[in-house]
Parts: structure tokens; sequence; C-alpha cells
């Protein structure tokens, strides 16, 4: 029977989050440092609503913030207690769980970002 280690460590886990593909280490303790990167948003809030590969379920997506993620994360949960919904901050994108686009946009707005809709 061959081993293991000859495949390349770790399989899958989820204790430590998204991982590098070069080094397979956490992205924030990454080695290589070939860790995808978060494009620069350019400042203005775009605000999606999207259903698509999620079951049928409806989020609203904001995009684009030129924010650090502890201030998205922030941000996030304060859009979350605006909608009173549940939600979540992933690769430079704010998920707000339901359709509350347009009261997304109001909030965004309110607190002097740069928002608009996007998509249909």
């Amino acid at each position: 029977m061959k081993s293991l280690a000859g495949l390349g460590g770790l399989v899958y886990s989820t204790d430590a989050g998204r991982m590098c593909p070069g080094c397979r280490q956490p992205v924030a303790q990454c080695a290589c440092k070939s860790a995808p990167v978060r494009p620069a948003g350019d400042g203005i809030a775009r605000v999606a609503r999207e259903s698509k590969g999620r079951g049928g379920k409806t989020v609203t997506l904001v995009r684009g913030l030129a924010l650090d993620d502890a201030a998205l994360v922030q941000l996030g949960k304060q859009l979350k207690a605006a909608c009173g919904s549940g939600g979540t901050v992933k690769d430079g994108v704010i998920e707000v769980q339901g359709d509350h686009a347009d009261k997304v946009l109001e909030w965004l707005r309110k607190q002097g970002h740069a928002a608009k809709r996007s998509g249909g």
C-alpha cells in the first residue's frame, strides 16, 4: 500500500478556512504569497441580487468597496443588522441573505458611500 504523504498532505479541512493552492497553508499564513489577491475596489459600491448556485435562495451582494478586510466585516455586520438578516463577507464581497437590495442601497448612501444598483 502506498503512503498518503506522496499525495501532497492535507486534502480537506474546515479548521483553517481558505487555503493557499501553492503552499497549502491558510491564506493568512501563506509562505509562498501566491494566494489570490483581491482586486482593489473603485470606491463605488455595486449592489446586486443573486440566486444562481444557491439552491434558489436569494442573496444581496455588495461589491467594489475600497475597504480593508476588518472594515468590510464591520460594515457587513451593520448591514445585516439594518436588514434584520444573516450573511457573511467572502473575498471582499458582502453577502446579505434575502432580497434587500433597495434597503442596502439606501443604507449605504445614508452612510456616505457612493452606491449604485447593478444587475437586473
